[in-house]
Protein backbone atom coordinates (compact mmCIF):
# COMPACT_ATOMS: atom_id res chain seq x y z
CA UNK A 1 0.00 0.00 0.00
CA UNK A 2 1.22 3.35 -0.69
CA UNK A 3 1.57 5.71 2.04
CA UNK A 4 -0.50 8.41 1.87
CA UNK A 5 1.99 11.00 3.44
CA UNK A 6 4.75 10.36 0.79
CA UNK A 7 3.48 10.80 -2.78
CA UNK A 8 5.27 10.99 -5.99
CA UNK A 9 3.78 11.07 -9.21
CA UNK A 10 4.62 9.06 -11.98
CA UNK A 11 5.51 12.09 -13.81
CA UNK A 12 7.56 13.48 -10.43
CA UNK A 13 9.73 10.22 -10.64
CA UNK A 14 10.84 11.05 -14.32
CA UNK A 15 13.73 9.25 -16.28
CA UNK A 16 16.51 8.04 -13.92
CA UNK A 17 18.83 10.89 -14.93
CA UNK A 18 16.50 13.54 -14.02
CA UNK A 19 16.34 14.47 -10.39
CA UNK A 20 12.90 15.66 -9.13
CA UNK A 21 12.20 18.16 -6.48
CA UNK A 22 10.63 16.76 -3.02
CA UNK A 23 8.75 19.27 -1.04
CA UNK A 24 7.31 19.19 2.29
CA UNK A 25 3.37 20.61 2.87
CA UNK A 26 2.57 21.15 6.11
CA UNK A 27 -0.79 21.86 6.94
CA UNK A 28 -3.28 20.75 9.56
CA UNK A 29 -6.44 20.23 6.89
CA UNK A 30 -7.10 17.29 5.08
CA UNK A 31 -8.89 18.37 2.68
CA UNK A 32 -6.16 21.14 1.44
CA UNK A 33 -3.25 17.98 1.87
CA UNK A 34 -5.46 16.31 -0.49
CA UNK A 35 -5.93 18.64 -3.00
CA UNK A 36 -1.92 20.08 -3.16
CA UNK A 37 -0.87 17.23 -3.18
CA UNK A 38 -2.86 15.54 -6.04
CA UNK A 39 -1.84 19.03 -7.61
CA UNK A 40 2.17 19.93 -7.10
CA UNK A 41 2.26 16.03 -7.70
CA UNK A 42 0.94 15.94 -11.15
CA UNK A 43 3.11 19.00 -11.22
CA UNK A 44 5.81 16.91 -11.08
CA UNK A 45 7.01 17.36 -7.34
CA UNK A 46 7.37 14.42 -5.24
CA UNK A 47 5.25 15.68 -1.99
CA UNK A 48 5.38 15.17 2.01
CA UNK A 49 3.15 15.58 4.36
CA UNK A 50 2.93 16.89 7.64
CA UNK A 51 -0.12 18.06 9.79
CA UNK A 52 1.60 20.08 12.71
CA UNK A 53 5.05 21.89 13.23
CA UNK A 54 6.31 19.48 15.54
CA UNK A 55 5.92 16.78 12.69
CA UNK A 56 7.09 19.29 10.02
CA UNK A 57 10.37 19.61 12.01
CA UNK A 58 10.67 15.71 12.55
CA UNK A 59 10.28 15.49 8.72
CA UNK A 60 12.28 18.21 7.29
CA UNK A 61 15.17 16.39 9.70
CA UNK A 62 14.49 12.84 8.74
CA UNK A 63 13.34 13.38 4.72
CA UNK A 64 15.48 16.63 3.79
CA UNK A 65 13.14 18.33 1.60
CA UNK A 66 14.16 20.38 -1.36
CA UNK A 67 10.62 23.15 -0.45
CA UNK A 68 8.76 23.60 2.64
CA UNK A 69 5.37 24.90 2.25
CA UNK A 70 4.07 26.03 5.42
CA UNK A 71 0.71 26.71 6.71
CA UNK A 72 0.38 30.45 9.01
CA UNK A 73 -2.32 28.16 11.34
CA UNK A 74 -1.12 24.93 12.89
CA UNK A 75 -2.71 23.18 16.00
CA UNK A 76 0.42 23.16 18.26
CA UNK A 77 2.56 26.22 17.69
CA UNK A 78 2.22 29.60 15.00
CA UNK A 79 3.54 29.14 12.10
CA UNK A 80 6.18 31.84 12.89
CA UNK A 81 7.32 29.56 15.33
CA UNK A 82 7.29 26.23 13.22
CA UNK A 83 8.81 28.17 10.61
CA UNK A 84 11.57 29.49 13.03
CA UNK A 85 12.12 25.72 14.17
CA UNK A 86 12.30 24.07 10.83
CA UNK A 87 14.59 26.94 9.69
CA UNK A 88 17.30 25.52 12.47
CA UNK A 89 18.19 22.29 10.41
CA UNK A 90 17.00 23.44 6.77
CA UNK A 91 18.60 26.02 4.39
CA UNK A 92 16.09 25.49 1.68
CA UNK A 93 13.20 27.57 0.49
CA UNK A 94 9.74 27.97 3.05
CA UNK A 95 6.79 29.32 1.76
CA UNK A 96 4.14 30.48 4.15
CA UNK A 97 0.34 30.18 3.33
CA UNK A 98 -1.66 32.33 4.89
CA UNK A 99 -5.08 34.24 4.97
CA UNK A 100 -3.74 37.39 6.41
CA UNK A 101 -2.54 40.36 4.14
CA UNK A 102 -1.13 42.95 6.79
CA UNK A 103 2.54 43.74 6.29
CA UNK A 104 3.09 43.30 9.72
CA UNK A 105 2.30 39.49 9.01
CA UNK A 106 3.98 39.43 6.12
CA UNK A 107 7.13 40.83 7.98
CA UNK A 108 7.28 38.44 10.79
CA UNK A 109 6.75 35.73 8.17
CA UNK A 110 10.18 37.05 6.84
CA UNK A 111 11.94 37.77 10.10
CA UNK A 112 10.83 34.06 11.13
CA UNK A 113 13.04 33.05 8.20
CA UNK A 114 10.53 32.79 5.30
CA UNK A 115 11.30 33.62 1.81
CA UNK A 116 7.78 34.14 0.61
CA UNK A 117 4.16 33.66 1.51
CA UNK A 118 1.01 33.79 -0.56
CA UNK A 119 -2.13 34.43 0.47
CA UNK A 120 -5.40 32.17 0.62
CA UNK A 121 -7.67 32.06 -1.35
CA UNK A 122 -4.81 31.56 -4.07
CA UNK A 123 -4.75 30.39 -7.80
CA UNK A 124 -3.33 27.19 -8.46
CA UNK A 125 -1.30 28.30 -10.91
CA UNK A 126 0.38 31.44 -8.91
CA UNK A 127 1.24 28.38 -6.24
CA UNK A 128 3.44 26.50 -8.57
CA UNK A 129 4.92 29.83 -10.22
CA UNK A 130 6.59 30.64 -6.57
CA UNK A 131 7.26 27.06 -5.59
CA UNK A 132 9.28 27.30 -8.81
CA UNK A 133 11.01 30.50 -8.53
CA UNK A 134 11.86 29.80 -4.71
CA UNK A 135 13.61 26.64 -6.11
CA UNK A 136 15.25 28.28 -9.14
CA UNK A 137 16.26 31.27 -7.14
CA UNK A 138 17.30 28.55 -4.68
CA UNK A 139 19.80 26.26 -6.89
CA UNK A 140 20.80 29.71 -8.82
CA UNK A 141 24.09 29.74 -7.38
CA UNK A 142 26.85 30.89 -9.39
CA UNK A 143 30.68 30.98 -7.58
CA UNK A 144 31.57 34.24 -5.74
CA UNK A 145 34.80 34.46 -4.43
CA UNK A 146 35.39 34.24 -0.67
CA UNK A 147 35.41 37.54 1.35
CA UNK A 148 37.81 37.58 4.29
CA UNK A 149 37.76 40.84 5.80
CA UNK A 150 39.48 41.95 9.95
CA UNK A 151 35.52 40.95 11.12
CA UNK A 152 34.37 38.36 9.38
CA UNK A 153 34.89 36.10 6.01
CA UNK A 154 32.60 34.55 3.43
CA UNK A 155 32.15 31.24 1.60
CA UNK A 156 29.58 31.62 -1.29
CA UNK A 157 30.12 28.07 -2.38
CA UNK A 158 29.95 26.59 0.87
CA UNK A 159 27.22 29.53 2.18
CA UNK A 160 28.85 29.38 5.30
CA UNK A 161 29.52 32.66 7.13
CA UNK A 162 31.58 33.25 10.17
CA UNK A 163 31.87 36.65 12.25
CA UNK A 164 34.20 37.56 14.83
CA UNK A 165 35.66 33.57 15.23
CA UNK A 166 31.50 32.46 15.52
CA UNK A 167 29.88 30.59 12.67
CA UNK A 168 26.21 32.54 11.89
CA UNK A 169 23.35 31.44 9.66
CA UNK A 170 22.08 33.72 6.80
CA UNK A 171 18.86 32.49 5.52
CA UNK A 172 18.34 31.79 2.32
CA UNK A 173 16.56 35.00 1.95
CA UNK A 174 19.38 37.02 3.44
CA UNK A 175 22.00 34.80 1.62
CA UNK A 176 20.39 35.58 -1.71
CA UNK A 177 20.33 39.64 -0.69
CA UNK A 178 23.49 39.35 0.31
CA UNK A 179 24.94 37.67 -2.58
CA UNK A 180 23.42 40.30 -5.18
CA UNK A 181 24.77 42.65 -3.18
CA UNK A 182 28.36 41.25 -3.30
CA UNK A 183 27.82 40.43 -6.95
CA UNK A 184 27.37 44.36 -7.19
CA UNK A 185 30.17 45.21 -5.27
CA UNK A 186 30.89 49.00 -5.61
CA UNK A 187 27.69 49.47 -6.78
CA UNK A 188 24.37 50.81 -5.48
CA UNK A 189 21.06 48.44 -5.89
CA UNK A 190 17.81 50.07 -5.80
CA UNK A 191 15.24 48.68 -3.74
CA UNK A 192 12.93 47.66 -6.90
CA UNK A 193 16.16 45.84 -8.41
CA UNK A 194 16.71 43.85 -5.56
CA UNK A 195 12.97 43.07 -5.03
CA UNK A 196 12.30 41.56 -8.17
CA UNK A 197 15.62 39.74 -8.42
CA UNK A 198 15.08 38.21 -5.08
CA UNK A 199 11.59 37.97 -4.50
CA UNK A 200 10.08 38.01 -7.91
CA UNK A 201 9.21 40.13 -10.73
CA UNK A 202 5.98 40.95 -9.44
CA UNK A 203 7.38 42.87 -6.30
CA UNK A 204 8.86 46.26 -6.62
CA UNK A 205 7.33 48.62 -4.03
CA UNK A 206 7.51 46.53 -0.73
CA UNK A 207 10.84 48.47 0.42
CA UNK A 208 9.78 47.60 4.19
CA UNK A 209 10.61 43.96 3.30
CA UNK A 210 14.04 44.59 1.89
CA UNK A 211 14.89 46.97 5.05
CA UNK A 212 13.96 44.02 7.11
CA UNK A 213 16.66 41.27 5.59
CA UNK A 214 19.37 44.31 5.60
CA UNK A 215 18.94 44.78 9.13
CA UNK A 216 19.03 41.50 9.74
CA UNK A 217 22.15 40.75 7.75
CA UNK A 218 23.72 43.89 9.38
CA UNK A 219 23.45 42.44 12.87
CA UNK A 220 24.97 39.61 11.73
CA UNK A 221 28.13 40.34 10.23
CA UNK A 222 28.40 44.03 11.31
CA UNK A 223 30.40 45.33 14.03
CA UNK A 224 28.32 48.38 14.78
CA UNK A 225 25.21 48.02 13.24
CA UNK A 226 24.37 51.98 13.45
CA UNK A 227 27.24 52.62 11.28
CA UNK A 228 27.50 50.21 8.99
CA UNK A 229 30.76 49.18 7.32
CA UNK A 230 30.04 46.83 4.38
CA UNK A 231 26.48 47.68 3.87
CA UNK A 232 26.04 50.95 3.17
CA UNK A 233 22.11 52.70 2.85
CA UNK A 234 22.14 55.14 -0.24
CA UNK A 235 19.30 57.27 0.34
CA UNK A 236 16.07 57.18 -1.87
CA UNK A 237 18.21 54.33 -4.19
CA UNK A 238 18.53 50.90 -1.51
CA UNK A 239 22.01 49.95 -0.96
CA UNK A 240 25.51 49.25 -1.32
CA UNK A 241 27.65 46.38 -0.31
CA UNK A 242 31.74 48.09 -0.44
CA UNK A 243 35.25 46.55 0.53
CA UNK A 244 37.50 48.38 3.31
CA UNK A 245 40.41 50.39 0.72
CA UNK A 246 42.71 47.73 1.46
CA UNK A 247 40.68 45.16 0.06
CA UNK A 248 39.06 46.13 -3.14
CA UNK A 249 42.52 45.51 -5.14
CA UNK A 250 41.89 41.69 -4.08
CA UNK A 251 38.84 41.98 -5.73
CA UNK A 252 37.96 39.94 -8.92
CA UNK A 253 36.64 41.57 -11.81
CA UNK A 254 33.06 40.33 -12.47
CA UNK A 255 30.38 41.05 -15.03
CA UNK A 256 26.97 41.51 -13.68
Amino acid sequence: MRNSSNFVSDRAKGPRDMKYNTLLLVDDEPQIRRVLQTTLGHAGYGVILAKNGQEGFDTVVREHPDLVLLDINLPDMSGFDACKTIRVSFAGPILMVTVRNSVRDKIDALDAGADDYIEKPFAMGELLARVRAALRRSSADQPLPRIETSEFTVDFEMRMVNVRGDAVHLTPKEFDVFRLLVTHQGKPVSHRKILQIVWGPEYGEETDLVRVVVKNIRKKIEKDVAHPRYIVTEPGIGYMFQLPPDMVEKWPPRKV
